[in-house]
């Protein structure tokens, strides 16, 4: 997946990157910002700007039948989208128009995939917001955006996106910007809407502690890449990526020595009009070798079902 340079090239801001979700499974994307962890969730909804190009396959389930969402004509993905699969945006307050009530705009992800009287559309998004717990839904059903408040706003947009019966959901760093208190209140939250409607769910977070208490798999990514792809316990208890390694020594604890500094990743993240030939990770890993430089490493298996991109920690 790359974007049009004013060189001949493109700027490839997500490569060779492969994953499955199944029914029911949550899986997580984590990574710093700029991984791909966002751009990648926009190209599954195929809702890339103009600019970008997506290559490969995106396959979604469809009875017996195997959907490359690539290849449909957009009539065909407007009618999935929003119906067999949805996404929570990032920042509610800009995802949602603020000229029209919020129940209104729940109503609207009804009617354009249902043939409903507006009345029937109404009744079913005010029960929507009663599921994902809006206290006094009727009421609030009237408001406009600005009028509630950001926990409130994330609960609207969650109400949007499952009152269809999506199979998959994606969560796009849906706790952004809330206090730890309403961001456990809206993980409680898709932890059971997740549970009782069978979701195949993408969470996408950069919060490791998040991801360790919510996901079922964990997929790294790292300037595009993904670098290490595992169960949860595989991740996060026998990490076999130099990144992930990083990323997890770099998280505080109540263990940590406060009289110490904390441990960090050195270097910065190369820009993608100059990423290295070979592993993106290579100028700041602290196992490099000579062949790092050249190619890019291949995913292995390291245990059943984990994966990592890394032939020193790593050797065949």
């Amino acid at each position: 997946m790359g974007f049009a340079s004013r060189d001949p090239s493109s700027l490839l801001a997500v490569r060779d990157l492969s994953f499955s979700v199944a029914s029911g499974e949550v899986l997580a994307l984590v990574g710093e910002s700029g991984s791909g962890k966002s751009l990648t969730a926009l190209a599954l909804m195929r809702l890339l700007p103009p600019e970008a190009q997506a290559g490969g396959e995106i396959e979604l389930a469809d009875g017996n039948a195997i959907l490359n969402l690539l290849q449909i004509p957009e009539p065909q993905m407007r009618a999935l989208r929003g119906s067999r699969m949805a996404m929570i945006f990032q920042e509610p307050m800009t995802a949602l128009n603020p000229v029209m009530r919020v129940g209104d705009q729940v109503a609207e992800a009804i009617t354009a995939h249902h043939r409903v009287t507006k009345k029937d559309a109404w009744q079913k998004a005010v029960e929507a917001l009663q599921e994902v717990a809006i206290p006094d839904a009727v009421t609030r059903a009237r408001d406009y955006p600005h009028q509630l408040s950001g926990g409130m706003r994330q609960r609207v947009m969650i109400a949007m996106a499952i009152v269809n019966r999506p199979q998959l959901l994606i969560a796009d760093e849906p706790t952004t910007a809330l206090d730890v208190t309403i961001q456990a209140q809206i993980l409680d939250l898709l932890a059971d809407l997740q549970k009782k409607l069978g979701l195949a769910m993408i969470f996408i977070s950069h919060d490791l502690a998040v991801v360790s208490k919510f996901a079922d798999r964990v997929a790294v990514m790292y300037v595009g890449n993904l670098v290490e792809l595992g169960t949860k316990r595989d991740v996060f208890q026998a990490p076999a990526h130099p990144y992930t390694r990083g990323l997890l020594n770099a998280v505080p604890t109540l263990k940590t020595d406060r009289g110490r500094p904390l441990s960090t990743i050195e270097g910065a993240v190369p820009p993608l009009h100059n990423l290295p030939a070979g592993c993106p990770f290579e100028p700041r890993c602290g196992f490099r070798v000579a062949d790092c430089v050249h190619n890019l490493p291949p995913l292995k298996e390291v245990s059943p079902g984990h994966w990592a991109r890394c032939p020193v920690v790593n050797p065949m």
